[in-house]
């Protein structure tokens, strides 16, 4: 993304809370600084034991924060104490981006202005925890980015902005995730003005047109070698970066590294057999 010292936030001295927890709401939050809106409070998931060792690590939101001087809180639940805790800050709106947990009704009214959440497809379409996944698994051609004002129901908000992207017929989870990580962060510093204006009239979310988009098991990977190349496409596509895609060879579980898709045949190319190193698909078929 690229960097500039505006402060066009900072004009309309509105604070804010930004609410996110992994890398896409952390690159988000830096995009924003960048551009002169610094949020008064992050809120960000608690801690979590990561690699070998276990080690507590903080979200990647929690660093960028502190490494700006933002204070950050790291809830386990969005409960009264809590949410009075984040009243404390008086804060006129919030930025939601990946925070990954329900905001209660009380929540979302303790923000004046309102709660704006960053969602990657175009609403109403694949609502909840996987948009971009889900329109890859169902082979869309176009998706793009929602700024939607939150209430209660899950992703059901008016939209305050919405742009489209075209989807490349190669492209997969690795490619797309940045792409709309980018424009979203984007959009909010362009449409983040206007709103706190009042120049933005909100439009309802027709209801009836609407698609889920649920979290992804580690099973969904699994990849049926004799069904149709476009099946097996897709779902390498839309987990590549994710939870990655795999068949099973002899009672083995063999992970898909890279494949390609031409004239309505998917190809694999490089795998991980189980417990073996890194290697072309082909050999194996020798």
């Amino acid at each position: 993304m690229p960097s500039t010292s505006s402060n066009s936030g900072n004009t309309l001295m509105n604070k804010f809370t930004f609410f996110g927890t992994p890398k896409v709401a952390s690159e988000t939050l830096a995009y924003l600084l960048a551009h002169g809106f610094t949020p008064s409070l992050v809120v960000t998931s608690p801690d979590a034991p990561q690699g070998r060792g276990l080690v507590l690590t903080p979200s990647p939101t929690k660093v960028l924060a502190l490494e700006h001087g933002i204070q950050a809180m790291t809830p386990e639940k969005l409960d009264e104490t809590t949410i009075r805790e984040i009243q404390d800050f008086k804060c006129d709106y919030a930025l939601v981006v990946a925070y990954g947990k329900i905001f209660p009704e009380s929540l979302i009214a303790a923000f004046p202005k309102g709660v704006l959440n960053v969602h990657y497809s175009l609403l109403p379409k694949y609502r909840g925890a996987t948009p971009m996944e889900s329109a890859l698994l169902a082979g869309e051609r176009e998706t793009g980015v929602t700024i939607q004002k939150m209430v209660k129901e899950l992703d059901a908000g008016d939209i305050i902005a919405q742009e489209s992207v075209e989807i490349g017929s190669d492209e997969t989870a690795r490619e797309l995730r940045p792409r709309l990580i980018d424009l979203g962060a984007e959009m909010l510093v362009k449409t983040l003005p206007q709103y706190l204006k009042g120049e933005i009239s909100p439009v309802q979310q027709d209801a009836s047109l609407a698609t889920r988009a649920p979290k992804i098991k580690k099973e969904q990977g699994e990849l049926n070698l004799n069904v149709d190349g476009v099946t097996n496409w897709n779902k390498y596509r839309a987990y590549a970066d994710t939870i990655g895609t795999y068949f099973f060879k002899d009672g083995k579980r063999t992970k898909v590294v890279k494949a390609s898709f031409k004239n309505g045949l998917f190809t694999i190319e490089r795998i991980i057999p189980e417990g073996k190193r890194e290697m072309d698909y082909a050999d194996t078929e020798r």
